[in-house]
């Protein structure tokens, strides 16, 4: 990974023309195709732009812009103000660093398809609604096809029970949500669950790209030795490489379906129509929940471990409530909310893992942001009480009535609630993290009249 060593800024129009840049900028945004006092071509940048000209604030948030040599992740706080030719959004990248693509990628995603051709045993294909179109026996033993053969129009699922690895893992799963080839899945027939089967397959796509369908091979085989060891050995509910394969199966091909409609949204290939471009941002809001779905399983599922550690450093809570505030405040100004933050001049220093104390923030302050009327107030309050400092984030919402302060840390506990934001993972994770860094959560408030989360961790002496 690159880090880039300094600040990078760059100034632009209302309209998206980029008026001045720092080096590194200019050269991406001239790798994508346009230059100075030209259209922003950096979607992800552009609509940054866009929304703080348009909303008159000052926008914090990531973004990941794709580049020849790799993924660039950066930090962008975007201010708008009027100039004397019209509105003016300065753009400042405090955080830029660079991720290597992945070698032969291309290369090795068709010696994957082309090993699951090669594959031994009867041939199966499915469309993109999973079912199954044929079924047609091999050329030796291992390719008969089985007594009861699927048909055509029954469901892959309603014939096939796959079965994961040592590890908790699916080859099939990873390989369907990145349209790419797999092997090695095990699976047993639902009609006779002694038949064991290890499948392979591969994508089919329409001369247009798109995927049509499934093909590949069910070899049957001996009972796998992993599954026998099932029986007697009690499997980890979260094995070591479970993060990395949500990675993998997961958290790419949704970042890719974000990215792809971002893109559309912005509308950079010329205009939509408006229902379109709403589509467009359906998609990605929705990849967006996911994604924070699959992060939250992926928090759990970590600290959970009982080897689960954090960094002890010394952290800023007045700076990380204002980072907080600045993540969230395009989603409060949808709902007509004023975040309120710690001053600019305000400093509370305490001892904990800087990004794990933001991550805490942000779950409290878009709780608050999400449960507070519209039209409301939510307040970032820090402060030092005896050896421990706090941070306050008040809202004016419903409050949490006494017999459920405890109850909302559980796992999966949303109270009732049946909106579709959030997983009922956010406040147990927050005060396990808490914990974990010497701290803890809390709920105050008046029942009616709002909550008080707050947030301690060990004073800085």
């Amino acid at each position: 990974m690159t880090l880039h060593p300094s600040i990078v800024r760059a100034t632009a129009s209302a309209d998206g023309t980029l008026l001045s840049a720092d080096a590194p900028l200019l050269a991406l945004q001239r790798e994508a195709g346009s230059d100075l006092l030209g259209p922003l071509a950096i979607p992800q940048l552009a609509a940054v732009v866009r929304l703080a000209a348009r909303l008159g604030v000052t926008v914090s948030r990531p973004v990941v812009a794709a580049a020849e040599r790799g993924d660039i992740d950066m930090w962008v706080r975007a201010r708008s103000d009027e100039g004397p030719d019209g509105r003016i959004v300065s753009l400042a990248v405090v955080d830029w660093s660079e991720r290597p693509p992945l070698a032969n990628a291309g290369d090795h995603s068709r010696r994957e398809a082309d090993l699951a051709a090669l594959a031994d045993g009867w041939t199966w294909q499915i469309d993109t609604q999973l079912q199954f179109q044929m079924a047609i026996a091999g050329t030796d033993r291992q390719g008969a096809l089985p007594t009861q053969p699927p048909l055509p129009g029954s469901r892959f699922s309603s014939y096939f029970e796959l079965q994961s690895d040592g590890e908790g893992d699916m080859a099939i799963l990873r390989g369907f949500t990145q349209r790419r080839a797999f092997r090695d899945q095990v699976a047993t027939l639902v009609h006779d669950p002694e038949q064991h089967v290890r499948l392979a397959g591969f994508p089919l796509f329409d001369l247009a790209g798109h995927l049509v369908g499934y093909r590949g091979k069910a070899c049957p085989i001996e009972r796998p030795p992993a599954l026998a060891r099932a029986d007697t050995t009690q499997l980890s509910l979260y094995p070591g490489e479970f993060g990395k394969r949500l990675d993998r199966s997961l958290r790419q091909p949704l970042g890719r379906i974000i990215a792809n409609a971002d893109t559309i949204g912005a509308q950079l290939e010329g205009p939509l129509r408006p229902d379109y471009a709403d589509y467009a941002n359906d998609i990605a809001t929705a990849g967006r929940h996911l994604m924070a779905l699959v992060d939250d399983l992926a928090d759990l599922q970590a600290i959970d471990r009982p080897d689960f550690g954090v960094i002890i450093e010394d952290v800023d809570l007045a700076d990380l409530g204002r980072r907080a505030g600045g993540l969230l405040t395009v989603k409060a100004l949808d709902r007509h909310i004023k975040i309120h933050c710690p001053d600019v001049d305000q400093i509370l220093m305490a001892r904990g893992e800087f990004r794990r104390v933001l991550q805490i923030l942000v779950n409290l302050v878009g709780n608050a942001v999400r449960y507070s009327p519209e039209g409301s107030q939510v307040r970032i309050v820090v402060e030092r009480e005896h050896r421990q400092a706090r941070v306050l984030v008040i809202d004016q919402g419903a409050g949490v009535a006494l017999e459920d302060r405890e109850k909302i840390f559980d796992k999966f506990e949303r109270l009732g609630r049946d909106d579709p934001g959030g997983s009922g993972l956010g406040l147990y994770i927050s005060r396990k993290l808490a914990r974990a860094m010497g701290g803890d959560i809390s709920v105050g408030g008046t029942p009616g009249e709002g909550a008080r989360f707050i947030l301690t961790l060990p004073v800085l002496d």
